[in-house]
């Protein structure tokens, strides 16, 4: 008898493990497509709306919320951050014309304007080259470089020049699918001491 329930035991456990696996997601693949095209079809995307959880990390501190974006291909924007519930910050942009409440420094708002647009439209460049680099297709322009997966076409790290100096990094991982498109549902941006990083919940998108 005891035998016998160890051995349904370890069954169970098997199966139990089985069943709380990750299944495999099975990613698109536009092999033998032209990249052009691929750009062509997202270009006509003029707005992003998205849910995501945000973690703000500068030196030894963090701070973690729930956030709700509308964003605009040309960089209008509305950006809503909770923390446990409250509005704790709320950020426009309408025609480069930015308002915060509270007020940001400078560095924050470049990430949260023009990192968020850039990570988000990343296939909205001009005037680029287009190269092949083992496994990824990199798009480079004067202010932008970004690096594309061959086979999905989603980017996996961007670099964001800025006039003074400075480099915005864009890291992407972890695809998702929501209505038969697919994104980078994690999102990484590095600019001088900020570090933010972005777990999308939800991403639709307007044409």
């Amino acid at each position: 008898m005891l035998r016998h329930a160890s051995k349904l035991f370890w069954v169970s456990l098997v199966l139990l493990l089985a069943a709380c696996a990750a299944r495999k997601i099975e990613m698109p693949s536009y092999e033998g497509r032209a990249f052009d095209e691929v750009l062509s079809e997202k270009s006509v995307v003029s707005e992003i709306n998205t849910r995501f959880s945000i973690l703000f990390e500068k030196n030894e501190t963090e701070i973690r919320g729930d956030a709700a974006l509308d964003i605009w291909r040309a960089g209008d924007m509305s950006l809503r951050v909770y923390s446990l519930g409250f509005l704790a910050m709320e950020l426009t942009s309408k025609d480069g014309a930015v308002r915060s409440d509270p007020a940001l420094d400078r560095v924050k708002k470049m990430i949260l304007t023009r990192g968020l647009r850039d990570c988000l439209f990343w296939w909205d460049v001009r005037d680029f080259d287009l190269l092949d680099e083992k496994g990824s297709l990199l798009l480079k322009s004067a202010q932008r470089e970004i690096w594309i997966d061959k086979k999905t076409f989603l980017p996996s790290r961007q670099t964001i020049y800025f006039e003074d100096g400075k480099e915005l990094n864009i890291y992407y991982s972890e695809p998702a699918n929501e209505n038969d498109v697919w994104y980078q549902s994690k999102i990484r941006i590095e600019l001088a001491k900020y570090v933010v990083t972005l777990k999308i919940k939800s991403m639709s998108f307007k044409t």
